[in-house]
């Protein structure tokens, strides 16, 4: 199977890199929305580009940071020129923060984009119908998750279904709930009727990926004030239908999940792609960046591709490291890094040879008869700092070309069947069927528990509740961008960030829940666009 990756083109009124990983390898620059739009093939790269705003906010630190901050399980570590979003204090703001700038250009640019090929497909007159029809689902889909990260975000936004070509200066705030019922579901049922289960180029939209998107729109609304009657109901029914009617499966490990070198397993319903050809795969992905610990000056150690760059951007809370049974779940040790291995013989400590333990994280506290016994580093969780905390090891990526290197090239998962499954349990709940949530979620903790403790790992329908599923979504998909925006729709935020990260607690307020619609769309709009509550 073919992967599809976008890298470079310009079209219209705004840049996007674009083009294609394995499909013709070919760089596609500096043309004309105006010539784009003639021909089948100009075609094709006008869909291609549609894609590229995934790969400004998946797998960078834009995204990590406006999805892993400010939670209940990542704070702000060391370094970094965000922290603001993780304190909430007055760093958080509408002309200062760039991220909350960035991201509303870069996803309304790819609105634009999916409008402009919705809009022209009926002139190109070499399109087959079954062509068309397939990449206007694509587009759909795209505009749909476009639309309803920018909804989750800053709730109330402009809606828009037509392609601009020129300078617009009038703009009004939709209420979500119509943007939701006129654009995200819509787009969305559309996808699902007309995208295949599966496409020859890994990486575009397809039906399953439209149903797992659709199931967690519909959970996210039937929290809201404009939630229908049936969107729990219907959320559990999409989610199940990805686990039963497509060949994913979980697979048999929880690490080979991130096993780098077999990224297109069948676990995977929807990633974005990335590549180790520096000619095409632009800033990379920068995932193994941000949660690892400075290991790279402690004795016997130095920087090295296998264990990282240590931007030490994300420290996880006290409450994070506390949530998984360790003696029943090899998910803890599966997902952080804990021994580092003596590699720098300039600075090895007494008694430590290379490739000795040179550095050990217990995760407990032991006894200082136990550190005097030992010849390396101890770092027990009283010896957590901004600098040193355990790093997280899902997105580690040994493959990089040199340690400096920053463009790694790791696929990023944005849809993946276990968290499928705990997105039917949370809308089974909903929906008052606490058993059927169980069952799902005991798949999950099935393939998470270690040898002989299965038994242990198993909850019953009395155990699930939304403090549950949101713990057990924390255990498994720990760091995946998901965070803010599953305290967001529980409506669990305050509560569980006042609890448990001690850098946010003092600030965060009821109207954190959204963020700062940026200042140049307030400034640019004839008559004003309209700040949310608090900013």
């Amino acid at each position: 199977m073919k992967k599809i990756l976008i890298i470079a083109i310009t079209l219209g009124v705004f840049t996007l890199p674009s083009c294609e990983k394995f499909l013709e390898e070919e760089l596609v620059s500096d043309v004309s929305a105006s010539s784009y739009y003639v021909d089948e093939a100009g075609f094709e790269a006008a869909v291609n580009a549609t894609y590229t705003p995934l790969r400004d906010y998946y797998a960078r630190e834009m995204g990590a940071t406006l999805t892993v901050f400010g939670t209940d399980t990542y704070k702000n570590g060391a370094d970094g020129s965000h922290k603001g979003i993780n304190q909430y204090d007055s760093r958080l703001n509408a002309q200062g923060e760039a991220y909350f700038r960035d991201f509303w250009r870069s996803f309304y640019a790819g609105i634009n984009q999916a409008n402009a090929v919705i809009r022209r497909a009926d002139e190109i007159e070499e399109l087959t119908d079954d062509l068309k029809t397939l990449r206007i689902a694509e587009v759909r889909f795209l505009r749909a998750l476009f639309y309803f990260e920018l909804v989750r975000t800053y709730g109330d936004i402009h809606l828009t279904l037509e392609e601009t070509t020129g300078v617009e200066t009038e703009a009004t705030r939709t209420p979500a709930g119509e943007i939701y019922s006129q654009a995200i579901i819509p787009d969305l049922e559309f996808a699902i009727a007309n995208l295949p289960a599966t496409q020859d180029d890994y990486g575009r939209a397809t039906q399953p990926a439209a149903k797992h998107l659709l199931s967690k729109v519909l959970l996210t609304r039937g929290y809201t004030d404009d939630a229908a009657a049936e969107d729990f109901t219907r959320a559990a029914e999409l989610a199940e239908s990805v686990i039963n009617d497509y060949d994913f499966a979980l697979l048999d490990s929880f690490r080979e999940v991130f096993d780098q070198s077999a990224q297109m397993h069948e676990e995977v319903v929807w990633s974005v792609q990335y590549t180790q050809d520096p000619l095409i795969n632009g800033p990379g992905n920068n995932m193994h960046l941000y949660f690892l610990m400075v290991y790279d000056v402690q004795p016997g150690m130095t920087r090295d591709t296998e264990n990282g760059r240590p931007w030490r951007r994300f420290w996880p809370t006290d409450f994070l490291l506390g949530l998984w049974n360790k003696e029943a779940d090899v998910r803890f040790d599966d997902s952080f890094k804990r021994v580092f291995y003596a590699n720098n013989p300039a600075t090895l400590p007494e008694g430590v040879n290379l490739g000795d333990t040179a550095i050990y994280l217990p995760g407990e506290e032991v006894s200082q008869e136990f550190r005097d016994s030992k010849p390396y580093m101890i770092i027990a969780p009283s010896d957590y700092t901004e600098q040193l905390f355990p790093t997280l090891s899902k997105f580690l990526d040994p493959l990089r070309p040199d340690r400096q290197y920053e463009a790694g090239s790791r696929d990023f998962m944005v849809m993946r069947l276990a968290e499928t499954y705990l997105l039917g349990a949370e809308a089974y709940f909903k929906a008052n069927n606490s058993q059927r949530a169980a069952e799902l979620i005991n798949v999950v903790r099935e393939r998470a528990a270690k040898e002989g403790m299965e038994a242990a790992m198993q909850i019953t329908a009395a155990d699930v509740d939304i403090d549950f599923i949101l713990d057990e979504r924390a255990r498994e998909l720990v760091g995946e961008m998901h965070r803010f925006f599953d305290l967001t729709r529980t409506g669990t935020l305050v509560e569980r960030v006042k609890a448990h990260n001690p850098q946010a607690a003092p600030n965060i307020q009821p109207f954190h829940v959204l963020r700062p619609i940026p200042q140049d769309q307030i400034d640019r709009t004839a008559g004003g666009f309209g700040q949310n509550e608090g900013y």
